[in-house]
């Protein structure tokens, strides 16, 4: 049984190199493709960066900071909400497999959103996340 302050894990191995995946998820032209339209993203410690997201019935602008980065492995920033209470965290790790990547995607935090919210529900970021990682990543990915 899942707790409250369990984290949302998704793990996905695609078919592709390392070099091409952390591409994807560090380079905002890129990013477009399969996440959020984010006008300005640097893979550095301490870049700030906000996109709007949701659902189609409501958006959300993400504040989000970087606060790790160890290239072609890990990539961390936080994740919170303009005008909510509540901060996560969300890690991508990346693991060579021969010539494939394991991605593990983990979201840390999302109980301390406001749970009055549907869109805030952990069912909901274990949602999005699998449809981001699963699909729209996998389909760029590999599309060649």
């Amino acid at each position: 049984m899942q707790t409250k302050t369990e984290p949302v894990i998704v793990e996905r191995v695609f078919n592709a190199p390392i070099a091409r995946v952390w591409q994807a998820i560090t380079d905002k032209d890129k990013m477009k493709e399969w996440y959020f339209k984010i006008d300005a993203f640097e893979p550095k410690v301490g870049f700030k960066f906000q996109f709007i997201g949701g659902s189609e019935t409501k958006k959300y602008t993400h504040l989000c900071e970087i606060t790790e980065v160890i290239p072609e492995k890990k990539l961390t920033y936080s994740w919170r909400y303009k005008d909510y209470e509540g901060n996560s965290s969300v890690t991508f790790e990346l693991f060579a497999e021969g010539n494939k990547t394991r991605l593990k995607l983990t979201h840390t935090g999302v109980e301390t959103f406001p749970q009055n919210e549907a869109d805030f529900a952990r069912k909901s970021f274990a949602g999005g996340w699998d449809y981001i990682i699963n699909t729209s990543l996998k389909n760029y990915l590999e599309k060649m």
